[in-house]
């Protein structure tokens, strides 16, 4: 039987070559986006690779657009084998610039979205004792930076939030939860992050903007091996999605290794501490 993979925010980017490789590694892909008539990128990249995928369409701020895609895959297919939440947005502005609403619109999209998703297809897969959740994390889910305090706290949230499924969740029903965390990826992403940071008014005279200055420098010197390509990050979700037992997280390149190493040494797949969190809460895996 073919296995089925929904995946958001599948538009661009990261979204469009999980999409396709998706499809080449054999799954019946649905690659969801907010405004399905916009998949153009898409369209062309699935028919440069002579691949097939669903496009339908998500908005993962809406409980009710999320319900509907799973319930057309489900009716469809019969059944979801792996979710990527892969929607998400960015947002670098200090605490005290930040406006409620931007605050409001960044946990929406990256840390709520993520839960209304993971809460549409749970059901089916506790059913099947079987699944795969990936999240699209970051390496600001595991490192705080300079500018992008809420960005990385949506991103801790989601970290968070898969970790403690994977203690409880995971080992009870078989089905695996992995959160993946790139450095930069050279994307329409990071377009879209500067365009919202002109929108909310730019760079702004205040006494935070020597320090916007050295981290704008800093991120045009430091771009050697930061930046990977979105086939080069969907390639290591894949590989993910090939391992017997379901890493909880990944770094995706030797410079985001580099940069969590400090957290990340003694237990780079993060399996230690679950099977330590499930050995102290619930006395074990069985």
């Amino acid at each position: 039987m073919t296995r089925t993979m929904l995946i958001t925010g599948a538009s661009s980017g990261l979204g469009i070559a999980l999409a396709v490789q998706g499809a080449q590694a054999g799954y019946e892909v649905y690659a969801t986006m907010r405004e399905p008539e916009r998949s153009g990128d898409l369209d062309a990249a699935v028919a440069a690779a002579g691949v097939a995928v669903k496009v339908i369409a998500l908005e993962v701020t809406d409980t009710a657009s999320v319900m509907a895609a799973v319930t057309r895959v489900i009716n469809e297919t019969g059944r979801i084998d792996v979710l990527i939440n892969n929607a998400g947005v960015g947002f670098a502005r200090t605490t005290e610039q930040a406006a409620e609403a931007d605050i409001d619109w960044v946990m929406e999209v990256n840390f709520k979205g993520v839960i209304r998703c993971v809460k549409a297809v749970l059901p089916h897969m506790r059913a099947a004792r079987a699944g795969r959740i990936v999240t699209i994390s970051s390496v600001g889910g595991l490192v705080g930076q300079p500018f992008n305090e809420v960005y990385c706290a949506s991103k801790f949230a989601v970290e968070g939030y898969m970790e403690a499924l994977a203690s409880y969740v995971g080992p009870a029903f078989g089905i695996g939860f992995t959160l993946i965390e790139p450095g930069g990826i050279s994307s329409a992403f990071a377009a879209r992050a500067m365009e919202q940071f002109q929108a909310s008014g730019g760079m702004i005279e205040d006494e935070y903007l020597p320090l916007l200055q050295k981290y704008l420098g800093s991120r045009t010197g430091r771009s050697e091996g930061v930046y990977q390509t979105p086939n080069e990050v969907a390639a290591v979700v894949m590989s993910a999605l090939a391992m017997e037992i379901a890493p909880v997280r990944m770094r995706t390149s030797s410079w985001s290794e580099a940069l969590c190493d400090l957290k990340t040494a003694p237990d780079p797949d993060g399996l230690k501490l679950r099977d330590k969190v499930v050995a102290e809460f619930l006395g074990g895996l069985d």
